[in-house]
């Protein structure tokens, strides 16, 4: 019995066995079937998806339109870099008081009345204007001297190394270098100051190197017509050698009111800041403007930019670059509506109707009065105020003039000798002070250099005209030094007494001795961050 009971569980556990094996092995075939026809049905996929394909092929290069290209390669080698430092000496505050770094006074521009005008610049091309500092690089946490650096472009136009640029680029800076395209990055030269032009925001600097440079070719600016292209080439945010194109978008711009000589090309090819300075070329390669301006409320590109035409940058770098290195411009002492108004002319009649003569000029011993109208000048005809200035401006001082105006109603004749714009203007425009003279900062026997407070420098630190004196720069270990004056610093009043000129300065200083207490009341920084603080110390 026992034998069989075995006997059939042996039988029940083989046949278990074998189920289990059958059960395995028909689990692995399907397995292996259902793998292989994947991969077969996978691969007649892939063929079927590719086998209709056309490899790629790369052809010869091709130049669809080369003529941008052409005038870049041909100008980049003229246009340089240019980099600047002004030295920031700290100035006197009182414990707890932050220290401030306000920026020296700059330049300003535009369209304005006559032969005279205020200096009103609203348009900051980026450094406070086109591209002034870009900010503080070094300084002494203990007070020491702090440095500026703004970065601008230029143009060689000389191969001896003449260089046009913008005056706002080079203004008020202790050193000067270039950066030529062809030579090792971190590669300067020390440029001196040939001069410079405040009417338009002109200057020519020069380095001194030992082989010709490549110099960009003057075109002429009045063939240029609203829609033509253009490239502007320059250093934007320090981008050596960047090329922007686009077109002319207006001609004869004033932006700003006050300037007759700074009548722009308004182009949309992207400048920014950096720009300054560089140059606006024509298709065929020819310098047709030096870019100086922009119109902007993100302190960067927006589609309008502004240069200045050539005819009128070469007109001022051949006097800049001539004996005296400054421009010299004729005037007849009159001054005029900038925009012709019909009641006006409805009134007078036709003409460019005089508003103000000054006292003493050639106008006024000519017999000019206010209300005369001025048609012609030697029998040339002039339509507009801009015609008048442009050809008495173009005069010598002391050659003559004969001048047609109306009268009542009657046409008549005056001869006039030309003067002297700047001296005739110059205190009006910041160009000179009272007396004539090119400004000069004048240094003081306590070590520091002054300068008036023109409309322009009180519109940029944002102060009341006709009020104080300017620090330019200050005498290391100097008296001033010592009681905490530095540059871009305000004087208002030296021991109680208003001090409104440089006369008025020059005038309290010479009344000063050894031993006396000097306190100046002095205006730091501008806008919000402006504040009046007492510096003072006796006198050595």
């Amino acid at each position: 019995m026992n034998a069989r009971v075995s006997a059939l569980l042996t039988s029940l556990r083989q046949r278990r066995l074998g189920s289990t094996a059958l059960i395995l092995l028909t689990l692995a075939l399907g397995i292996l079937i259902g793998t292989v026809i994947s991969f077969g049905v996978k691969g007649a996929q892939s063929k079927a998806s590719s086998s209709d394909a056309t490899p790629l092929t790369i052809p010869e290069p091709r130049q669809l339109s080369n003529q941008f290209t052409q005038v870049a390669k041909q100008l980049e080698p003229s246009v340089v870099n240019i980099n600047t430092e002004s030295t920031i000496r700290p100035r006197g505050r009182t414990p707890g008081t932050p220290r401030r770094s306000p920026r020296g006074p700059g330049n300003g521009g535009g369209q304005g009345q006559g032969q005279g005008g205020d200096q009103n610049n609203p348009f900051e091309d980026f450094f406070d204007r086109f591209f002034g500092p870009q900010g503080p690089f070094g300084g002494a946490p203990d007070g020491g001297e702090m440095h500026e650096r703004s970065l601008g472009s230029g143009v060689i136009v000389d191969p001896k190394g003449y260089i046009i640029t913008n005056r706002h680029v080079i203004e008020n800076a202790d050193r000067v270098r270039v950066t030529l395209l062809d030579e090792p990055a971190g590669t300067f030269h020390d440029a001196k100051i040939i001069g410079a032009d405040p009417e338009t925001d002109l200057a020519v600097i020069k380095i001194d190197v030992n082989r010709p440079l490549p110099a960009a070719k003057i075109g002429n600016s009045d063939g240029m017509q609203v829609g033509d292209w253009v490239l502007a080439i320059g250093s934007p945010f320090g981008l050596q050698e960047t090329v922007t194109a686009g077109i002319v978008s207006a001609k004869g711009r004033n932006i700003v009111p006050q300037r007759q000589f700074q009548s722009f090309i308004q182009t949309d090819a992207a400048i920014n800041p950096g720009n300054s300075g560089g140059p606006l070329v024509n298709l065929a390669g020819e310098v047709i403007g030096i870019n100086t301006a922009i119109l902007t409320e993100s302190q960067g590109y927006q589609g309008v930019g502004f240069a200045l035409p050539s005819n009128e940058v070469a007109r001022v770098y051949n006097q800049l670059i001539g004996p005296e290195h400054r421009v010299t411009r004729g005037s007849i002492g009159v001054e005029f509506a900038a925009q012709p108004n019909p009641a006006v002319q409805r009134m007078y009649g036709r003409g460019i109707v005089i508003s103000n003569v000054v006292a003493n000029s050639p106008a006024d011993q000519a017999g000019l009065k206010v209300g005369d109208a001025i048609v012609a000048v030697d029998g040339k005809q002039v339509k507009t105020g801009d015609e008048l200035v442009n050809d008495i401006a173009a005069r010598k001082p002391g050659s003559k003039a004969t001048i047609s105006y109306i009268r009542n109603g009657k046409e008549q004749q005056t001869t006039v000798t030309i003067a002297d714009r700047t001296k005739l203007f110059g205190t009006r425009l910041g160009l000179v002070e009272e007396g004539g003279e090119q400004p000069q900062p004048a240094e003081s026997k306590m070590g520091m250099n002054i300068q008036a407070v023109t409309p322009e420098i009180a519109q940029r630190l944002q102060i009341p005209e006709g009020r104080g004196v300017i620090v330019q720069d200050v005498k290391s270990g100097s008296f001033a030094d010592d009681v905490g004056l530095g540059r871009g610093d305000v004087i208002l009043e030296v021991n109680k007494q208003p001090v409104n000129s440089v006369a008025d300065f020059n005038r309290i200083q010479s009344q000063l001795k050894s031993g006396q207490d000097v306190v100046f009341l002095v205006r730091q920084g501008r806008g919000r961050n402006a504040g009046t603080i007492l510096l003072g110390g006796t006198l050595p």
